[in-house]
């Protein structure tokens, strides 16, 4: 395997003061809005500078996939490799004012992880090496506190749960004797993220900050969701659960599949060979030309 090499020692703050408004850094951000195609969102934004890209692996519901992460000097971008170095889709920006990052211990089956957190996704990502885990990192962090100062914005405090992957569990994880199986499918709880059956999920409740309508939850939290509602005076997340959360309606309208379900059920059928993936980070400066990242 190819070791991880960077392009440049430069802290993020001088690179975006190096790169901001150049030629080279146009360039690269609208290589990579070609390569997301029309179904990528615009990227170029006056200021806006494109730090580091690499592929990380992100554990997802079903299983851990490779994906092309791009760090910008205000959001974090990724998505789905179709055609490395070429053609991505299932395209996600995150503001990085709202992330906030957790190492993760190194266990013999898991290492080089981390877990990135926001109030309305938390996911696992891993690195090649200790070497890129560290520099990631370091660069996403040393440009959230950037963001955080230019706007005045306290760290986030509100973290969606990271949902447990699908392999980690063949019972559910409230009832503790449900089974599953092809016919007893398992879901995800999107207030803490476990793995739950039909029975112990009937319920909805309203998190606005996941979604404009009311959201499958396990039993424990809705009850948990129920009494902060009755506290508050019995407003906001109760009424939504009790208005959408009847067990009649379990099964309508939210199934298993995770939010990334278009990206975590599909297995990048275009290319998903093991090992061609390529491990190395670039993390920009002026002084290296534009060909040298994309030959």
């Amino acid at each position: 395997m190819e070791p991880t090499t960077w392009a440049s020692a430069l802290t993020a703050a001088r690179m975006v003061e190096h790169l901001a408004n150049t030629e080279v850094n146009r360039r690269r951000i609208a290589q990579v809005e070609s390569c997301f195609g029309a179904s990528g969102q615009p990227l170029a934004l006056p200021g806006r500078v494109l730090l580091g890209e690499g592929v990380l692996t992100k554990e997802c519901r079903k299983k851990a996939q490779p994906r092309a992460f791009f760090l910008f000097s205000d959001i974090l971008v990724y998505g789905s490799i179709v055609l490395s170095g070429r053609r991505y889709r299932a395209q996600r920006v995150i503001p990085l004012e709202e992330v906030t990052l957790e190492p993760l211990p190194e266990t013999l089956q898991a290492r080089n992880r981390w877990l990135i957190r926001t109030a309305r996704k938390s996911f696992v990502v891993s690195a090649a090496s200790a070497t890129e885990r560290q520099e990631w990192i370091r660069h996403i962090e040393e440009c959230v506190r950037r963001q955080l100062r230019a706007s005045g914005r306290a760290p986030s405090t509100e973290h969606a749960a990271p949902w447990v992957p699908d392999k980690a569990t063949d019972i559910c994880m409230r009832c503790t004797h449900t089974r599953f199986s092809a016919l007893t499918r398992r879901h995800h709880c999107r207030q803490c993220g476990f793995v739950v059956c039909g029975d112990c999920s009937r319920a909805r409740v309203l998190l606005p900050r996941l979604a404009p309508k009311p959201q499958r939850v396990c039993g424990l939290c809705y009850r948990q969701l129920a009494a902060q509602g009755r506290q508050g005076d019995g407003e906001g997340q109760e009424a939504g659960g009790q208005a959408a959360g009847s067990p009649s309606g379990a099964g309508a309208g939210c199934g298993a599949s995770s939010g990334d379900e278009d990206e975590d059920s599909d297995q990048d059928k275009e290319g998903s060979g093991e090992g061609d993936w390529p491990s190395r980070v670039r993390f920009y400066d002026s002084g290296v030309s534009w060909s040298s990242f994309h030959s």
